[in-house]
């Protein structure tokens, strides 16, 4: 789906030869997908190209500081345009094996045990990828999707991006769980005295935002997780 969805977008791009940006809005496992895609279609265009790109013009990087266009000698594009947001509703970023992962199970040991072995019988390789069963390259593709690899730059890819937001249901979503669509650990979800009641948005979660900084320090205590950190 990844691979058909980067052939789309390119396909797409070629039709509107004006595009500069690119956003991505994704739910559920189209957050996967969506991910994969934009490992498929990062490039790192040398900054001069990229400033004709963009329509600025070629002497632009002089007026940087120098230190830092020895650092960052390219500019990373997805499809050729800029990234500006990737946002994610619901996404399973850390598969659906474990506690709590797929919340239909209700947390029940045995069913968490024995669901990754027919989980395949039911939605296919999906499956396999979101329990982690599957042994492609001889690693799971979700854990491959961490870092970059020699053809697929999936962290870069996501790094190039100005706003990275991921949105996950607190209650009431029984197929993502909490943890998993918010990349958390059990002990680090917010307790439910965060829900807020509120008239217009009865089911809106608490958000306190953190500064740049605290993001590399601490897991954010809200329903709303900004990868800054990527």
């Amino acid at each position: 789906m990844g691979e058909r969805l980067a052939k789309e977008v390119l396909s797409v791009v070629r039709k509107r030869p004006n595009a500069r940006k690119i956003s991505f809005v994704a739910h559920s496992l189209g957050g996967l997908v969506a991910r994969y895609a934009i490992g498929r279609l990062y490039e790192c265009v040398p900054k001069s190209e990229a400033s004709v790109i963009n329509g600025s013009h070629i002497n632009e990087e002089k007026t940087n500081n120098l230190s830092q266009s020895l650092k960052h000698p390219c500019q990373g594009k997805i499809a050729g345009l800029e990234p500006m947001n990737f946002v994610t509703v619901a996404t399973p970023h850390l598969g659906s094996k474990g506690h709590k992962q797929l919340p239909f199970l209700c947390g029940l040991p045995f069913l968490e045990k024995s669901a990754p072995q027919t989980a395949h019988l039911i939605v296919g390789r999906s499956g396999k990828h979101l329990f982690l069963t599957d042994d492609e390259e001889g690693k799971p593709l979700l854990l491959r999707m961490v870092n970059d690899t020699d053809d697929l730059k999936f962290i870069s890819a996501l790094r190039v991006f100005k706003r990275r937001v991921a949105y996950a249901n607190a209650n009431y979503d029984h197929m993502v769980g909490w943890r998993t669509s918010s990349i958390r650990r059990q002990s680090e979800l917010p307790k439910s005295n965060l829900l807020v009641c509120d008239e217009k948005y009865p089911h809106i979660v608490h958000v306190e935002k953190e500064s740049f900084d605290d993001v590399h320090n601490i897991v954010p205590s809200g329903q709303k997780v900004d990868w800054e950190g990527l």
